[in-house]
């Protein structure tokens, strides 16, 4: 279904709730389709397709709101989710903070055509997806030393969505992605060890070539062969390109509005303050072009631009939506997101961390002897006071050569004393939404042998 089709829908989810008695309202319409094919030992295990429409609605009526969900668009649904709303806004308690935009901060830009986030080519067939993933397991299987292969798959979707509201907002964009991945296993029993490669992207040609998500699955597998405990001490670390944004998620995690009103993040009294070492700015780019989190206009109607989180090392600002700016008596910052079933929070999509004058082997030789991170399992996160524990696996360096493999670690720190100890290299990876290099860490506690 195109954004034509989506903007009735939106329509008569405001005219429904206006006649049921809303003061104010906002919709929001999605159509989805996705396909997901997965093989194993060269045959077809898994296939799976989705679709369907989905509509959403949050009526204001004074200060309180509620909202409602359906994925049946018939108009007597529409009719008796406005009435339901209505009903459930009138006996929720007030909130002084909810609220539509005022109409002149409305975003004048009502498309995504800019972002070129959607591929117009025909889509996938499941006979033209299973091959990539034969073709991805069938390169793994060649890599010596790879002894099976535990997931190999490929999947497209394709997204619309149109945001409509009763202060005169009506704007929708859509997405394609696609995808190819495989997991591979070395070894055997006790021994096994497994790693996995993949890649994703709006166009189908930009995707890299089956084979090369493959290959790299199975190289990535044998060099974790023979994996051992590193030993237990303070070494410093690396985080490796492809799990280095998580540890730029928590960041912004916690100077996120939301955390912040609630007084419940480690990052609450850092607003001006020194965050990250002197000259790294993190840079939030909603209007990249081809990337899966870029968007036009936020969940509110509120126009996106670039935003500087962090400039030269200093928290410039908090990430808010209107509720949680209204709450801390700011503006927001056009960061509102939201589903079908819930209300706007706030949330950073692209984020860019200024990247290094290292290479990955030159930020390893920087580090002599330590812990490179390929792989991070479980989680314990203080959000308050920001202490990290997660367990670990990938390589122990040794004089800046990678020694040998090794698993079965904690890595432990302060997520603020890990930040400001930060040293990029320059092996990000442009196309993906968090832009972040491998990262290397001072000072943390590994627990191992």
């Amino acid at each position: 279904m195109t954004d034509t089709a989506l903007a009735p829908l939106a329509a008569a989810l405001l005219e429904a709730a206006t006649r049921a008695g809303a003061d104010a309202a906002d919709a929001l319409a999605v159509d989805g389709t996705s396909v997901s094919i997965g093989v194993l030992n060269g045959a077809l295990e898994q296939a799976e397709r989705s679709e369907g429409i989905e509509v959403g609605l949050r009526v204001l009526v004074g200060n309180r709101q509620a909202c409602v969900s359906a994925s049946d668009t018939s108009p007597e649904t529409l009719r008796e989710m406005a009435e339901r709303a209505v009903t459930m806004a009138r006996l929720a308690p007030e909130d002084p903070y909810a609220g539509l935009a005022d109409p002149a901060q409305l975003s004048t830009l009502r498309d995504g055509a800019a972002l070129d986030m959607n591929d117009t080519g025909a889509d996938p067939d499941p006979a033209a997806l299973e091959a990539m993933a034969l073709e991805a397991e069938a390169a793994a299987l060649a890599v010596n030393g790879v002894a099976q292969v535990s997931n190999a798959g490929a999947g497209f979707s394709r997204r619309q969505v149109h945001l409509a509201a009763t202060n005169g907002f009506a704007g929708g964009y859509a997405r394609t992605d696609h995808g190819v991945h495989c997991v591979a296993i070395t070894g055997e029993g006790v021994k096994m060890e497994r790693d996995y490669f993949g890649d994703a992207r709006n166009h189908a040609r930009d995707l890299m070539a089956p084979e090369d998500v493959g290959r790299l699955a199975g190289e990535r597998t044998v060099a974790r062969a023979g994996a051992s405990k590193p030993p237990t001490g303070a070494f410093p670390v690396i985080f490796d390109e492809r799990i280095s944004s998580g540890l730029i998620g928590h960041l912004l995690a916690a100077t996120n509005g939301t955390a912040i009103t609630r007084g419940a993040s480690w990052a609450r009294d850092l607003l001006g303050e020194q965050v990250l070492p002197k000259g790294l700015s993190i840079i939030e780019e909603p209007h990249r072009p081809r990337t899966s989190a870029s968007r036009p206009f936020d969940a509110e109607g509120l126009p996106t631009a670039d935003r500087l989180i962090v400039e030269d090392g200093i928290l410039n600002g908090w990430t808010l939506d209107l509720s949680t700016a209204r709450k801390l008596g700011l503006t927001s910052t056009a960061s509102a997101t939201r589903g079908t079933g819930a209300p706007p929070s706030p949330s950073v999509g692209n984020a860019r961390l200024t990247a290094g004058s290292y290479t990955h082997e030159q930020l390893l030789a920087e580090m002599g002897t330590g812990l490179l991170i390929t792989s991070l399992i479980g989680s314990s996160i203080n959000a308050t006071t920001g202490d990290y524990s997660r367990g670990a696996s990938g390589f122990w360096v040794e004089n800046g050569e990678i020694s040998h493999s090794v698993n079965e670690c904690t890595v432990a720190g302060n997520l603020r004393d890990m930040l400001l100890s930060l040293v990029p290299a320059n092996d990000a990876r442009p196309h993906l939404s968090r832009v972040v290099p491998s990262l290397l860490v001072e000072g943390l506690t590994i627990a191992g042998a």
